[in-house]
């Protein structure tokens, strides 16, 4: 299974700085218009992993950073538990922009469709070909889709690594808030236990590379 890039790209990486700046003014797609803010991705420039997931949510739309919301504090866990070094890894989304709608007082989680993760694509494929990373992790059917292409699916590739069109391995893996959701506390420590050991087998892919 190859993933080709969205064109265009240029031909050399740019400085992440400048990627960064450039999103904080997207308007790729209508979803600028009720989010706070572009949430970009955090982590070290050099760092050999990316870990992709959906879209920011509610709290880190607020705070304009990504995975400091309640999935995200299990994945930091879960990466600690992992041995990932934190100072490896780089965290983003395949969306930038936070899609909610309205539930009283509250925002709730809206899923981006085909459209607007397309459109938030070249984002994603320049911070990638800013960090040059040696492995990225595909958290979740949405950040599959963007990284892998529509035939690309959680249930069936998770713990498997594909490479895209130029070698770059994707690991694929579950979004952290699916554990979340477990309907029982068995089922989240089950669905954890899995997590991380998805998230080691990408340890040991680092090691061997």
């Amino acid at each position: 299974m190859a993933r080709k890039l969205p064109p265009p790209l240029p031909a050399t990486p740019r400085p992440l700085d400048d990627v960064r700046k450039e999103a904080a003014d997207c308007r790729r797609c209508p979803l600028w218009k009720r989010a706070t803010q572009t949430v970009f991705g955090a982590g070290a420039a050099d760092a050999e992993i990316v870990l992709v997931g959906e879209q920011p949510g509610d709290k880190e739309d607020t705070m304009g950073e990504p995975f400091v919301g309640p999935a995200g504090q299990l994945l930091r866990k879960a990466l600690a538990e992992s041995g990932l070094d934190k100072r490896r890894v780089y965290l983003t989304n395949a969306v930038k922009h936070f899609k909610w709608e309205p539930r009283g007082a509250r925002r709730l989680h809206e899923k981006p469709n085909t459209a607007e993760v397309l459109a938030c694509q070249l984002w994603l494929e320049l911070e990638l070909q800013s960090l040059a990373p040696r492995l990225v992790v595909a958290m979740g059917a949405t950040a599959v889709r963007s990284l892998l292409g529509p035939g690309g699916r959680v249930i069936r590739d998770r713990g498997t690594t594909i490479a895209r069109e130029g070698g770059l391995p994707v690991l694929v893996t579950v979004h952290p808030s699916s554990i979340l959701r477990a309907p029982d506390d068995a089922g989240r420590k089950e669905a954890y236990r899995a997590f991380v050991a998805d998230l080691r087998t990408a340890a040991k892919t680092l090691t061997r590379r």
